[in-house]
């Protein structure tokens, strides 16, 4: 007979009729009024708290990706408000959906490109850089982390994360990486490409301890926020129906009837 199988176990929290208890700690003695949103956030995805210099550049990070303006997935959540205004959460739900690897997630595919350079060790990070540069223009990829239609010649927001990361000592391998692949990209593009702020953020996040697995969820953290600002714009002046108008005459018809 085999062995039963161990049964599942969650480091995460549990409660009792006198507290909550998240990784070890006291909710209500050490956490409440002692974290920050972003300490806590960081604490309980990583299982520990973060250094005032992590806290601060992660603060930055979720701060930059909040809001982008009328970005796929905050049309997305004005459309689905507006089409069911009782469900709060399925307009931002439905926003959070948009968070894919074009907009807000290429942090990710940016990371795994760092990861891969650092993984070469340090006496190949020109050349890896070089690789990754040239199989990207030869395949006509784009670049995660790399230009942005209205940044140019440099994205501010990524010029103020890399900033603050050696403002707070926190420059490593993954932003020499992504310096060096700034290096690459440029030469084998025979052109300066901005490094965006998702490329930045990738950085940052990397050599604050944050896996490439989990990058995306901080994004989608940030992003819950700014997406309730939408849901609250939208309910107090409705841009909807504009923007739906709009589209309808910026998409023609192209059948035979009703033209």
């Amino acid at each position: 007979m085999s062995p039963l199988p161990e049964s599942p176990t969650t480091s995460l929290a549990t409660s009792t009729a006198e507290d909550v208890f998240i990784r070890d700690h006291s909710l209500c003695q050490d956490l409440m009024g002692k974290l920050s949103f972003t300490e806590m956030a960081f604490f309980l995805v990583l299982g520990q708290k973060p250094t005032e210099s992590q806290r601060a550049v992660v603060d930055a990070c979720l701060v930059t990706l909040m809001e982008h303006g009328l970005t796929p997935s905050a049309i997305t959540t004005r459309l689905t408000y507006t089409s069911a205004p009782e469900a709060m959460q399925a307009a931002v739900a439905a926003g959070l959906m948009g968070v894919g690897s074009l907009f807000a997630g290429t942090m990710e595919g940016c990371a795994l490109l760092l990861d891969r350079i650092v993984a070469a060790g340090p006496e190949l990070v020109e050349t890896e850089a070089e690789r990754i540069a040239r199989e990207h223009r030869e395949a006509r990829l784009p670049l995660p982390g790399f230009g942005h239609p209205l940044h140019k010649p440099d994205d501010p927001r990524a010029l103020r994360l890399l900033a603050l990361i050696e403002e707070h000592g926190l420059t490593g391998d993954h932003t020499r990486a992504l310096l060096e692949l700034s290096r690459a990209v440029d030469r084998v593009y025979a052109k300066h490409i901005t490094i965006n702020a998702t490329g930045a953020i990738a950085a940052a996040l990397g050599d604050c301890g944050v896996p490439q697995r989990i990058m995306r969820g901080f994004a989608l953290i940030s992003r819950c926020a700014g997406l309730v600002a939408h849901v609250h714009e939208e309910q107090a002046k409705p841009a909807l129906r504009a923007l739906w108008e709009a589209g309808e005459r910026a998409v023609l018809y192209d059948g035979k009837q009703g033209r």
